[in-house]
């Protein structure tokens, strides 16, 4: 179900790892299916999509002046600020349902900031447009055999590593997003298979990661099983896994830390020795 709504909520949240804030929402909801996504969290069937798509762009205009007055951008890119605009959807999968093209136009021609998000999915239809490095593409990547189970009908991880080039030379700021990180028996050489796969790319100089392991929560995790989700035993872990509140007091589950932290070393490892060329630019 796909509903038109005047988003009311205009705060610009902090980010500070993949982008430097977090916009208003375009789109509120997700038309995937994943077992893990937590935007099903709170809004399980659907997407709401804002009618006032120029007032929050209005807004982030203000904000990115306030924010050039008190200090520079930091290290989520060297000359803008960026803005997360896909926190609580994918962009790209719902692009038809945007003004996606005022919204790129917006970032492309301001000389403060620039727009970033996520996907699944391969937007062929944004190789149209000319971004002029201003919007930034994270393409999330994990091993097949789990996005398989994962994330059914989302775009094959190969062709994803596939369109990063295509998009370089479109014109758009690339990344890759290796979440969530799962473990499970094999991880680490279905890991280090994804690599040697990454490693096919020609614009290796341009391509940073973000690396972040799995997050589930409680109430997503009743949802799957009442819904038959299948992955539940890859992502339900309670002997590996320990408590956590979130930040907005939703009950999740994440790696145990003396196990987590082994796991950081281990996948940092494994990822410079196939591809030290690929700058991760966080992992936790």
């Amino acid at each position: 179900m796909i509903k038109q709504v005047t988003r009311k909520a205009m705060d610009i949240r902090p980010s500070g790892r993949s982008t430097d804030y977090i916009s208003p929402s375009f789109g509120y909801g997700c038309l995937f299916n994943c077992s893990y996504c937590y935007m099903k969290r709170h809004l399980p069937e659907g997407l709401t999509v804002a009618n006032n798509t120029h007032v929050i762009l209005q807004e982030i205009d203000r904000h990115a002046h306030f924010y050039a007055d008190v200090q520079k951008p930091n290290q989520t890119h060297a000359k803008f600020i960026t803005y997360d605009i896909s926190c609580n959807e994918d962009f790209a999968l719902h692009a038809k349902y945007h003004q996606w093209t005022d919204i790129f136009e917006f970032f492309r021609d301001h000389s403060l900031c620039m727009g970033s998000f996520a996907t699944k999915t391969i937007p062929k239809t944004f190789l149209s447009f000319k971004p002029n490095q201003k919007i930034r593409i994270r393409f999330s990547l994990m091993p097949q055999s789990i996005a398989t189970v994962l994330e059914p009908n989302t775009a094959k991880i190969a062709d994803r590593i596939q369109a990063i080039d295509k998009f370089i030379d479109a014109g758009y700021d690339v990344h890759v997003n290796f979440s969530p990180i799962v473990l499970y028996r094999g991880w680490k050489t279905d890991y280090k298979n994804l690599f040697v796969e990454l490693d096919s790319i020609k614009h290796k100089d341009a391509v940073k990661a973000e690396c972040i392991f799995l997050t589930h929560n409680a109430n997503k995790h009743q949802y799957n099983l009442d819904n038959n989700l299948p992955g539940e035993d890859l992502l339900w872990v309670p002997g590996a896994q320990e408590n956590k509140i979130s930040q907005y007091g939703g009950k999740n589950i994440r790696y145990n830390h003396v196990l987590k932290r082994a796991a950081i070393k281990e996948f940092t490892q494994i990822h410079n020795s196939v591809i030290p060329w690929n700058t991760i630019r966080y992992i936790f």
